[in-house]
Formats: C-alpha cells, sequence, structure tokens
C-alpha cells in the first residue's frame, strides 16, 4: 500500500558496518541491497517522508498562500532586493550602493547571520560551524577558530538571526554586499565589529538591523505589492494542476482552507489570477478562508476574528463569532477559533507552508497539526545529488580508509596514524561537492554532515517536497510510510539476507515465521523490526494499514528559533 519514501538524501549505498548517518541513525532502507526499488515514483514526483502519516484520517488539509500555493519566480527576488537597496539610500545610506545587483547562486536558506562579527555562517544541527563569510570573503578554518572557540556558535537571541525563509534570500544577499562594501571600502575604518568613518560608526549589528527594517518596510509599506498586483504574470507563476488537486481533495471528502499572513487586497489579486476562471471564483475552492493570520502569533493568543466586508476590502465592524462559512473571508482569528470552528482535533489536519518556523515549527509545536513543508529547492538539491552522488561515495571511502588505520590499534599503541593526506582528500572532495550547489553551498549538507535547516526538517516536517502539487500523484488514502532508522550500535548488525534468487529475508520476516510456529497470526508485511517484535510478544493484530499519531507529537528539546526568525 506504501512505499518506503524517506529522504532522497540519505545516499543509498551506507553499509551500517562501516558509517552511519550525520545524526546518529541510519535509515533500514541503507542497510538493504541495491537489487531492490525502494521508491516507485520518480524523483521529481515525489514526497518524503519524515514521520508516517495515513492520508485517510486528514479530513482537513491547510495552505499558506506566499511560497506555497503561489510560486514565485526569480524575478520577486531580484525586485525585492532593488526595493530594498532603494529604501536603505532612502535613509542615509551612500548612493554607491545602487549597483548592487542580486546574485540567486550566493544565498541559501538557513544561514545564520551573526551581528556581532559580520558573519554569514552554515552551522549543523550542534551549532558546530560549516562554512562562513564575512561579505564575499569566506574564511578558513584558522579564521573560523579564532572567531569562534572550537567552532562552534550558539543560537544566541539578540546577536544571530536565521535567514530560513524564501523571502530571506535576497535580504542574505544584501547582507553579503554591504559588509563587503564597508570592510573594503578606503573611508572606512573597520573593527572586528563593525566599521568607523570619522565621529560615525556602525556595527553590523545595526547595519542588519537597517537591512532587516527596510526589507519589511517594502513589503508592508513599500511598492512590491502592489508591484507584483500590476504585472502578476511576470512574478507568479501559474499551474493547471492547482485547481484540478483542490477539486480532488474535496472530491475525496476532504475540507480545504487557506490561512495567510497576507492582506486581503494581495491574496485576492493572487489567487483570482491563480484560480478564477469565466465561471467560477477562486473562493469556491476553499471552506474557509483566513487572511492576516499573523502567524506564528496566531498559534497562540491571535487576534480578534473578523469578517471581510469583499467589495471595499475593509473590515466590518466586531468580531465574529459564529461558524465559519464558505465564500466569506475572515481576518485574524488565532489557531483555537479556528479549530473549534471547523471541528478538528489536531491531528487530522495537515498544514501545508513554506516557512518552517512561521507554518510548520508553531502549527507542529502548539496545536500539534500534521505538517507539509514545501521546499522548492529540492528540485536543485536532487540534480545535484545524483550528477556528484560518486563524491559522496567518495566521502564514505576516505572515511573508511581513516576507521582502517585506526581498527588494529587499542590503548597500548604509543604511534598515531598519519591521517593528513587522507583528511586533505576529504576537505577537497566536501568543497567539490559544496560549490556544485552554489556559492555557500547545499541547504542541506556540507560534506556528509547535516544543516540546521536539515535538522529542522527532520524534526518538524513529517512530509515535504519541492512542491504540493506532488499530491496529485498518491491516493487520497495513501500511507505515508517514514524508513525505520537505526541507532549507531543497531547499524553495526547486517539487518538483511540475500538469498540466492535475490529474496532480502530480513529479521522481521524471520520473526512472521517463529510466531506462526508458535500458532499465532500477525500481518506484519510492512512493519519495521522493533514492531514486529513487539507485536510477537504482545499478541498484537496489527495490519499494514495501522498508523500511529507519532507526527503529532513534538519531538523532546527547548527551540529556540521564535526569537531569532522573521515572520514573513
Amino acid at each position: 500500500m506504501s512505499e518506503n519514501s524517506g529522504s532522497l538524501l540519505s545516499h543509498p549505498s551506507t553499509s551500517p558496518a562501516e558509517s552511519t548517518s550525520p545524526q546518529g541513525s541510519t535509515p533500514v532502507h541503507q542497510t538493504q541491497s541495491s537489487r531492490f526499488k525502494m521508491f516507485k515514483r520518480e524523483p521529481a514526483h515525489r514526497i518524503f517522508v519524515n514521520r508516517s502519516l495515513n492520508m485517510s484520517k486528514i479530513k482537513y488539509i491547510g495552505f499558506d498562500m506566499d511560497y506555497t500555493l503561489a510560486d514565485y519566480k526569480m524575478e520577486l527576488e531580484v525586485l525585492g532586493f532593488k526595493l530594498t537597496v532603494d529604501r536603505l539610500i532612502d535613509i542615509g545610506y551612500p548612493s554607491v550602493i545602487k549597483e548592487f545587483e542580486y546574485d540567486p547562486s550566493f544565498p541559501v536558506r538557513g544561514l545564520w547571520f551573526d551581528g556581532l562579527y559580520g558573519n554569514l555562517l552554515k552551522v549543523d544541527a550542534f551549532g558546530n560551524i560549516l562554512l562562513a563569510a564575512h561579505g564575499f570573503k569566506f574564511l578558513t578554518r584558522g579564521e573560523i577558530f579564532a572567531n569562534y572557540p572550537n567552532g562552534f556558535i550558539q543560537l544566541e537571541e539578540g546577536r544571530i538571526f536565521v535567514l530560513n525563509t524564501l523571502f530571506n534570500l535576497p535580504e542574505t544577499h544584501l547582507l553579503a554586499c554591504m559588509v563587503d562594501f564597508f570592510s573594503n571600502h578606503d573611508d572606512y575604518i573597520k573593527s572586528k565589529e563593525g566599521v568607523k568613518q570619522t565621529d560615525l560608526y556602525m556595527s553590523w549589528m545595526s547595519i542588519h538591523q537597517d537591512i532587516r527594517k527596510s526589507f519589511d518596510w517594502v513589503h508592508m509599506k513599500g511598492s512590491l505589492k502592489s508591484d507584483v498586483q500590476n504585472n502578476i504574470e511576470k512574478y507568479v507563476v501559474k499551474d493547471p494542476a492547482l485547481p484540478l488537486l483542490l477539486d480532488r481533495m474535496h472530491a475525496n471528502g476532504v475540507k480545504t482552507f487557506l490561512l495567510t499572513n497576507s492582506g486581503f487586497e494581495f491574496s485576492n489579486a493572487i489567487m483570482s489570477y491563480l484560480l478564477d476562471s469565466d465561471t467560477r471564483s477562486w473562493r469556491s475552492y476553499f471552506d474557509y478562508i483566513v487572511v492576516d493570520a499573523c502567524k506564528p502569533r496566531f498559534f497562540k493568543a491571535g487576534t480578534p476574528l473578523r469578517q471581510i466586508d469583499e467589495k471595499t476590502g475593509n473590515l466590518k465592524i466586531g468580531a465574529h463569532t459564529g461558524r465559519l462559512e464558505r465564500n466569506i473571508v475572515y481576518s485574524g482569528g488565532s489557531c483555537d477559533m479556528l479549530s473549534e470552528m471547523m471541528g478538528s482535533r489536531g491531528s487530522d489536519v495537515l498544514y501545508v507552508g513554506d516557512h518552517i518556523f512561521g507554518d510548520i515549527l508553531k502549527s507542529k509545536k502548539i496545536r500539534g497539526w500534521r505538517t507539509f513543508l514545501v521546499v522548492p529547492e529540492i528540485t536543485r538539491e536532487l540534480h545535484v545529488w545524483t550528477d556528484k552522488c560518486q563524491l559522496f561515495e567518495k566521502l564514505q571511502q576516505l572515511e573508511s580508509q581513516i576507521g582502517e588505520l585506526y581498527k588494529a590499534l587499542d590503548s597500548s599503541s604509543n604511534s598515531k596514524p598519519d591521517t593528513r593526506s587522507i583528511q586533505a582528500a576529504i576537505r577537497e572532495a566536501t568543497f567539490e561537492m559544496d560549490t556544485s550547489y552554489g556559492m555557500t553551498g547545499s541547504l542541506f549538507r556540507s560534506g556528509s554532515r547535516q544543516t540546521f535547516f536539515a535538522s529542522q526538517v527532520m524534526r518538524y516536517a513529517d512530509l515535504y517536497a519541492a512542491t504540493f502539487l506532488n499530491l496529485m500523484h498518491y491516493p487520497f488514502c495513501y500511507l505515508f510510510r517514514a524508513p525505520p532508522m537505526l541507532m549507531p550500535h543497531e547499524a553495526t548488525v547486517q539487518h538483511t539476507d540475500v538469498l540466492n534468487n535475490g529474496e532480502a529475508v530480513g529479521t522481521h520476516m524471520r520473526a512472521k515465521e517463529t510466531w506462526a510456529k508458535s500458532g499465532g497470526h500477525v500481518d506484519i508485511k510492512q512493519l519495521t523490526n522493533g514492531r514486529a517484535a513487539m507485536a510477537i510478544k504482545s499478541g498484537l493484530n496489527i495490519d499494514e494499514d495501522d498508523s500511529s499519531d507519532e507526527g503529532s507529537r513534538e519531538p523532546i528539546g527547548i527551540n529556540q528559533m521564535e526569537a531569532t526568525n522573521g515572520t514573513h
């Protein structure tokens, strides 16, 4: 019934006896023979699974608008960059910055900006620095360690800003442009924490704050939205599959809702372009519509729920307290209000968005909604990953060579193996792999180490894909099953025997035979080893349609992103 749709970015050639994933666990499918095709759909059509999700249990599917229902073209990034530069000149920055041009090959989502030293950082899930750039100058390993003891930094409120959204891409490049400009301009004296010109001192933190406020001004008060509305075809991708998919959802008994931070005027213009026809309004594709949601505040206290007068675009007086009605547009509200008025219980809601913090983290952490993260970069990531997969294999081989050098040594050994040439080869392969994605590398990894962004995707997104339109390629009764993960000590054991005819017989099949001989019965065709053993021990009858609500529970830990993220 379900294919194992685990992340394709975990390379299938990994041997569990030789290496484990950077996060300390290895997908079980990596231990299986390459003769078995784990994926049934083309990569471009695939949805990737972190936590199992049974679509037949989903009664409501909600959507963000920007970069989710509405896929924006590169021209929007160029426009946002240009308008922000103009705003910075208006508030007093030198007019020469007008010469800056947006380069989409430089920024990648998920970078941290260190306001103290003015550096863009790529870090892993634990705060270890994978890459650092001061402007367009990439720091050496020695320079990184000189500024950051042990090459480590904490996600510190007030100092670190996480550039996680697609709207942050032009902001990331503009930060690099500004830091590079002031660091190399003869009229400014550079210090570690900023620049000085006569009696004028600008810290990297204040420059970042000016850029941040200017971007917000462009989006909220500037001409960006009106420019888009006046030339929608230039900035917005129109896909005929969108109305078809929404209609199929309704035909399968799923209710849909729009939940966006954008205001009514802009939302109405974009959605009309995407869905309106001569005989049908865009509003008919949704059961509930909420604009000006103020996420992530929407998932906490929220704001008063008001009804929009669609003729004037103004709010009607008073707070709305009745039932939500079709074809009516509401403003504000809270998740509690929406859930109560819809009659949802949390785990029966799948919310689709592009913002790892405003859409995914908060809806998962606070309300227990199931989550689907849209990551458009996956299309290119998969292309490079496929084209350069030999580099990842080379990294694994090099790491295995280091293991071989140490294999025969114990506590009585006095000599240390010389691994310098291997370490140099690892750095060279990592650099080649990273630069294949762009100047700042992959969104998900640096060499064999996963990024902070990748860890957030794995932690909070139940499903993710380049576009939610990939749901077109799955039935609405589909069981998205996450690959079972092995801990490092479990990955040292070969979990699959291969018979002469090529048929794999895993531990769970041997467990099934054992249970059958004992006179019991359990259908464990699609169970992981652990659940198979539990089924045998307890005598439970579990079939292939069983799906727990594992995705509705937040992983253990405290997340600090709220104080360090933008909320577009």
